[in-house]
């Protein structure tokens, strides 16, 4: 994330935070456990996790692009936390229908899930990342005279733990509940299931950015210190290439994710989310593979730091939709857009 636009001292201090307690013993631990304590109560301690929300809605202020330069280090530890969920989704999504945010940690039911309301009771159910954790579960429903958000504590709807292929909680929620009994208002304009789509794609694009860094950070590190032959594994053609192969999707996702949190920020992003999804989805693919590739066994080992990583990035690109439905959704802008636009919406 640019630093002219973010203040360098959070980023620098939350780096701090999350290199003392986000270890890899600590992600493996909260893989067993479902919840990563230490990490969670640090960050929690100096308000990290609302960064965006409004003070007045309870949050700490500040605005998107300090949250998302702080999310893109969550990915980078591989942070076992509900940072995305808590306040760029939950807290945001809440905060913007004038409905309390929660004050520990909160997630949001995705907007690739439907919600409605049927007979004056809120139906549906959804893949809700840390439900049983959350203070508060908040969603888009869809009612009689328009999108309703609704705000759900666990204990008043039916949770079934479930984890993602890195061992993160990914429970299923079943929700049946009647609407006057909970927390609910109109959703104002601008917010509806398409809203959270977008936005909660933007966190996994983050996320993902910041994993393939550490990964190649990772990768290299490891090459220039493995020797065969005699010399550092990193010194042969066939290792270099997997190296620059890593590097540049970790860049490439960067920049894309990059340029949709601006857009986001500046009240729009449509195109540029769907555009990053689609570069990152690829970058994910090539870069995790190379990365595995010059890493060799090493790299499948439970005990090395590579498939926390891995692993995340697998998982999150299916996340607030796939690949397959943001290409579809960046080839419908493009066509909808016209022949005479293709080239300035590609190199604008």
């Amino acid at each position: 994330m640019s630093q002219a636009v973010v203040d360098p001292v959070l980023v620098e201090t939350v780096e701090r935070l999350l290199a003392t307690w986000s270890t890899p013993a600590a992600v493996e631990q909260a893989e067993a456990d479902g919840w990563c304590a230490p990490v969670w109560d640090a960050l929690a301690e100096a308000g990290f996790p609302w960064i965006s929300v409004p003070e007045g809605a309870g949050g700490s202020g500040g605005t998107l692009l300090d949250a998302m330069a702080v999310l893109r280090l969550v990915g980078t530890h591989a942070a076992p936390v509900p940072f995305a969920e808590t306040g760029a989704l939950a807290g945001w999504l809440a905060a913007a229908s004038g409905i309390k945010v929660a004050e520990g940690p909160a997630s949001v039911v995705p907007g690739d899930c439907h919600l409605r309301v049927d007979g004056g009771r809120v139906r549906g159910e959804a893949t809700v990342a840390w439900g049983a954790r959350s203070a508060t579960i908040v969603g888009v429903a869809s009612g009689p005279d328009g999108p309703i958000v609704v705000a759900l504590a666990p204990d008043r709807i039916q949770v079934e733990r479930r984890v993602n292929l890195a061992g993160e909680p990914r429970d299923l929620v079943r929700i049946d509940v009647e609407l006057s009994s909970i927390e609910h208002a109109g959703a104002p304009v601008g917010i509806d299931r398409d809203a959270v789509l977008l936005r909660g794609a933007l966190t996994r694009a983050e996320l993902s950015a910041g994993a393939l860094q550490a990964m190649s950070r990772l990768t290299t590190d490891y090459a220039n210190e493995r020797r065969q032959f005699g010399r550092p594994i990193a010194t042969f053609q066939a290792v270099q290439h997997h190296l620059v192969a890593v590097a540049q999707c970790a860049v490439r996702a960067s920049m894309a994710a990059d340029v949709a949190s601006r857009a986001v920020a500046a009240g729009g992003g449509a195109f540029e989310v769907a555009a990053a999804r689609v570069v990152i989805d690829a970058a994910i693919v090539e870069g995790t593979r190379s990365a595995h590739q010059a890493h060799g066994a090493m790299g499948v080992t439970r005990e090395y730091r590579l498939h926390h990583l891995s692993r995340r990035l697998w998982a999150w690109r299916h996340e607030h939709g796939n690949g397959k439905l943001w290409r579809r959704r960046l080839g419908t802008l493009v066509a909808a857009a016209g022949a005479d636009a293709l080239f300035p919406s590609i190199t604008g």
